[in-house]
């Protein structure tokens, strides 16, 4: 069954976990110093926050797959749509290792297609992402790169 994800940038960690436990009423799933994550079942979603986000507020939204069927079926939904596609496969980003392929809806808000294989120590594997920068990539830049229907490999921005 898939899941709906949001990731949140926030300014300060602590009062993020505090404002969404209360709202949630639930403690999160997994903590660091940086990000903060919620798997909840009503509603079914993945709400994760850092402080290492693009932007403050919504960064990016997803579809979380939990079997490989679910998420080729996601695929293939993106490719019928004819959606730029930015094809980052396995990658470990917040703290999981994950394989993802990203989106832009017409508003300019990065969504990802993904499904997470298995929890990792750190945030992120990409030597050239910055220390500070979340996994989405910096749109509109790296999606606009690339041209229509193009499916096509590498890294997030």
């Amino acid at each position: 069954m898939k899941r709906f994800h949001i990731h949140i940038g926030v300014e300060k960690l602590d009062e993020a976990i505090r404002f969404y436990s209360a709202l949630f009423g639930a403690e999160p799933v997994k903590t660091k110093a940086d990000y903060a994550k919620w798997m909840l079942d009503d509603p079914r979603v993945n709400f994760a926050v850092s402080t290492r986000a693009n932007r403050k507020g919504v960064d990016h939204l997803g579809i979380q797959a939990e079997e490989e069927a679910e998420l080729s079926e996601l695929r293939e939904r993106i490719e019928t749509a004819d959606m730029t596609v930015l094809e980052e496969g396995d990658t470990v980003c917040c703290y999981a290792r994950s394989d993802k392929s990203w989106i832009q809806d017409p508003a300019g808000i990065p969504w990802e297609a993904y499904r997470t294989m298995e929890d990792a120590q750190f945030f992120s594997s990409h030597a050239d992402r910055s220390e500070s920068a979340c996994c989405a990539p910096q749109a509109p830049e790296a999606l606009i790169s690339l041209q229509p229907s193009g499916r096509k490999g590498g890294r997030c921005a």
